[in-house]
C-alpha cells in the first residue's frame, strides 16, 4: 500500500530531503565526514526502507535502520542488495525506537536522524516523544539534521469525516475509521478490502495513535536543544519538521 514499489516511493522521499537541504557532508577538517570519520544517519521506524534508501543514496553511510518487525529490515536489506549498494552503507537493529540510539549512536556522532512515515503517533505516550527527542539531540553532532514526517489529528473530525480513504490499487481498498479516545489518543480502526477468487475479503485491526499538536512538537524540539528550520503540512497531508543542531 506504498503507492509504488519500495524504490519508487524512496524517490519521493529523497526528494523531500534535497528540498529541506539534507545531504551527507564530506571533507570536514579532520576528515571525511567530520571528526568521526563518516556521515552516520539513522532511521527511526524505517518499516520497508524508503527513507533509509533515500539516506544511502544521498550519501550517507551507515544508515542504521530500526524497527521492530525483523520481517521489514530483511525487506529492506534485500532492496538494497537489488540496486548493488555496498552492503557497508546499511546496518539494520532490531530494537524498540526509544532505545535505539543511546546503543546504536555515541553522543554528538551523527549527521541525520529521521523519523518519518508516520511514526512518532505510534509511540505511547507524549513523554516518550520528548525523552526520544532529548536522545535525538544528544546523537546529532553540531549541524546535524532531523526530520519527522506525522499526521496530526489534533483537529477532531465528526460523522462520516471520520471514514479516511486512505489507498487503493484494483484489488486492495485500505480505509481508516477514527474514534478519539481522549485529548491525546485517537484510535484508528483499519479496515483492509481484498479482492480474492471468491470475492472481496475484509480483515479489520485496530491500534491508538498520539494526537501531537505541531506547535507542542517544534516546542519540544526546541527544548531539546535543536533549531526548528521548516515546519508546515507536506506531501499527502503528513506534516514534515526540519530541525538542526546548532
Amino acid at each position: 500500500m506504498l503507492g509504488g514499489d519500495v524504490h519508487a516511493a524512496a524517490s519521493g522521499q529523497l526528494a523531500l530531503l534535497r528540498k529541506l537541504g539534507v545531504h551527507a557532508e564530506f571533507g570536514g577538517p579532520e576528515g571525511p565526514g567530520g571528526a568521526d570519520g563518516g556521515s552516520t544517519a539513522v532511521d527511526l521506524g524505517c518499516g520497508p526502507g524508503t527513507q533509509a534508501l533515500a539516506l544511502v543514496r544521498l550519501g550517507f553511510s551507515p544508515v542504521i535502520a530500526v524497527d521492530t518487525s525483523e520481517r521489514l529490515l530483511a525487506e529492506l536489506a534485500q532492496a538494497h542488495a537489488r540496486t548493488g549498494g555496498a552492503p557497508e552503507a546499511l546496518r539494520p537493529l532490531h530494537r524498540d525506537i526509544r532505545d535505539a540510539l543511546p546503543e546504536a549512536a555515541p553522543v554528538e556522532s551523527v549527521a541525520a536522524v529521521v523519523c518519518m512515515g508516520d511514526t512518532l503517533p505510534h509511540l505511547p505516550t507524549k513523554d516518550d516523544v520528548a525523552r526520544l527527542l532529548r536522545d535525538i539531540a544528544h546523537a546529532l553532532r553540531r549541524g546535524g539534521h532531523f526530520v519527522a514526517t506525522y499526521r496530526d489529528l489534533t483537529a477532531e473530525l465528526h460523522g462520516d469525516d471520520r471514514f479516511v480513504p486512505v489507498r487503493s490499487t484494483d484489488d486492495r481498498l485500505l480505509t481508516c475509521f477514527l474514534e478519539y479516545v481522549d485529548a491525546d489518543t485517537v484510535l484508528v480502526h483499519d479496515l483492509l478490502h481484498t479482492r480474492s477468487a471468491t470475492g472481496w475479503e475484509l480483515q479489520a485491526s485496530s491500534y491508538p495513535k498520539l494526537r501531537i499538536p505541531a506547535q507542542w512538537l517544534a516546542g519540544q524540539c526546541r527544548a531539546a536543544g535543536l533549531e526548528v528550520r521548516h515546519d508546515e503540512t507536506g506531501p499527502r497531508g503528513l506534516r514534515v519538521l526540519h530541525a538542526v543542531k546548532p
